[in-house]
């Protein structure tokens, strides 16, 4: 039986929805404006009368920066370095959080307490660049890969995951019935922890798509730069040239370069965007629940 609202319960739901939907209004319109800003003549931006859809459309922004063959080749190295990143980070992640999260493990408290302890204290820039070079990892594609292979805090947050959701018991009757540990982890834990490995997948490979300053130190060959090294060094050369032109009196240098501002912004945002909606419904049932939990 539904029992009828009343007028208390209608004044908290008018109130929930007005404000959740200005909290809504005030996330998606930045993005939206910069959507309609890439596709906008500056002229009308300026003069502030783009606010829901322009009246004049221009494509000049995404011409010029997908005509930059280096765009294509910045793409490319920044798919390898986020496919082989996460890849590696999610095996040596999962794989960590499972065994810490094993009661039987000989000297799990020690191991934690070490795991943890390198996330209070740290070598530093220049002897970490160091050991990249004395490993013979720079300008190669494992310097972008190997140096961030385990975040501490996803391992707390797997371990956590683990403990929480995989009860003993589950452990107890498949070694009864003669199943191995390989075999369970594999068989049992992995498809049950499925929530929380498509979260570390969003988390690192976010991470890895947007890193650029690994590649600013460890990579010296251009032909090896990431998406988000190239659109920064176009970002900087246009502003250069920009500079240029204005000291020349020249204004449509500076329309182009605001419409390319904007162009990058969503050319380097597209991919996760595109990423994020496939793995949302685990995202809230693994993130929240195993962070929370932790």
């Amino acid at each position: 039986m539904k029992l009828a609202k009343t007028k208390a319960d209608i004044a908290f739901d008018v109130c929930n929805y007005t404000l959740i939907s200005i909290l809504l209004l005030m996330v998606i319109y930045p993005l939206y404006f910069v959507i309609m800003a890439s596709v906008t003549d500056p002229d009308l931006i300026y003069s502030g009368k783009l606010f829901f859809f322009p009246d004049q459309l221009t494509f000049d922004g995404y011409q010029r920066l997908l005509s930059e063959a280096s765009i294509w080749v910045g793409f490319r190295n920044s798919v390898v370095y986020t496919v082989l990143g996460t890849a590696i980070n999610v095996v040596l992640t999962v794989s960590a959080g499972y065994a810490l999260s094993r009661t039987d493990l000989v000297g799990r408290n020690v191991f934690m307490f070490i795991i943890v302890f390198t996330m209070f204290f740290g070598g530093g820039l220049i002897p970490t660049y160091l050991l990249v070079k004395d490993l013979g990892l720079l300008n190669t594609v494992w310097a972008m890969v190997i140096p961030n292979a385990v975040s501490v805090f996803n391992v707390i947050i797997t371990r956590t995951f683990f403990q929480s959701n995989i009860p003993g018991e589950v452990l107890e009757s498949a070694l009864l019935d003669g199943c191995t540990n390989m075999k369970f982890f594999f068989k049992i834990a992995i498809p049950l922890a499925l929530p929380i490995v498509a979260v570390m997948v969003l988390f690192y490979a976010v991470g890895h798509w947007n890193s650029y300053f690994q590649a600013l130190i460890y990579l010296k060959n251009n032909s090896m730069q990431p998406l988000q090294v190239i659109l920064r060094n176009i970002l900087i050369m246009n502003e250069g040239s920009d500079l240029q032109d204005m000291i020349d009196g020249s204004q449509e240098q500076q329309k182009r370069m605001e419409l390319m501002k904007y162009s990058i912004i969503i050319v380097s945002s597209l991919p996760v965007l595109v990423l994020y909606p496939f793995l949302q419904r685990y995202f809230v049932k693994g993130a929240l629940v195993g962070s929370l939990k932790g």
